[in-house]
């Protein structure tokens, strides 16, 4: 396991580039609410993250959790992602 500054800097480092993304999509694009809704989605699951990061679950093994951690981080922001390039 990476240790938490080295998770939160890559969790930092991919948002940043996501929300780039979601404003040029929402300059570029036709739906200004949607590209909207995105950036909001965006900036939660960014402070989200970084907050599951700093206060694990107690009771539940670091390792495990971490594994968790990263498998939904990487779910959601595919699923935002794949609503950028629509």
């Amino acid at each position: 396991m990476a240790n938490k500054r080295t998770l939160k800097r890559n969790i930092n480092l991919f948002c940043e580039e996501l929300f780039a993304e979601c404003v040029a999509a929402s300059l570029y694009g036709q739906n200004e609410d949607g590209a909207k809704a995105l950036i909001y989605s965006t900036l939660k699951m960014h402070d989200d993250f970084i907050r599951r990061i700093s206060h694990p679950e107690p009771g539940m093994p670091q390792k495990k959790f971490f594994q968790r951690l990263k498998e939904d981080f990487v779910a959601r922001a595919s699923e935002i992602a794949d609503q950028v390039n629509y």
